[in-house]
């Protein structure tokens, strides 16, 4: 029988438990970070704003979202929920699915930010959402909060429920 030298087991049995560790760069569709822990929107500061507003019916706006870790370290993955609301009437922002969602795990006072763009249209017109809040809830979290919206009515594609907007996945604050 031939011995193997318990350096090269050691490092074989190293290089095995690393490559089952998923760490912080899984990109799987779960929310969570080793310790399980999704961000709440309620243990976040979010500052919406300053906007790029659109100036005239037909212009696009920006609008940009920063979050605070204020708590215990958390995971973000994917994409805001976001609606827009004008009294009773309400419509869900769509995800711009051009870029990846990332993974991002925030300790405390990290940031995150994702951009709202959406399209300004006429007041009053007939595929227009007069929108005054905004609800923002995060991904693999049921709580959500809002805020107002003073950007202007936003223009539907087909109706004013269809908003002609998009929501962008979160980033490291300042990418």
């Amino acid at each position: 029988m031939r011995a193997i030298p318990l350096t090269v087991t050691a490092l074989t049995a190293a290089l095995l438990l690393t490559a089952c560790d998923s760490g912080g760069d899984d990109t799987g569709s779960g929310n969570k970070n080793s310790d399980g822990t999704a961000c709440r929107i309620g243990e976040l500061g979010v500052q919406v704003g300053p906007a790029n507003a659109a100036p005239a019916a037909g212009d696009t706006g920006d609008v940009p979202v920063t979050v605070t870790n204020r708590g215990a370290r958390c995971t973000l993955e994917g994409f805001p929920g976001v609606t827009l609301s004008a009294g009773k009437a309400t419509a869900a922002v769509p995800q711009d699915t051009s870029g990846k969602p990332q993974r991002l795990t925030l300790a405390k006072d990290d940031t995150a930010s994702f951009t709202l763009r959406y399209v300004r249209a006429a007041e009053g017109g007939a595929k227009s959402l007069a929108a005054t809040s905004l609800k923002l809830s995060l991904p693999g979290a049921s709580d959500s909060q809002d805020f107002p919206w003073s950007y202007g009515p936003v223009q539907g594609k087909k109706d004013a429920g269809d908003p002609d907007a998009s929501v962008t996945a979160f980033q490291p604050a300042g990418d």
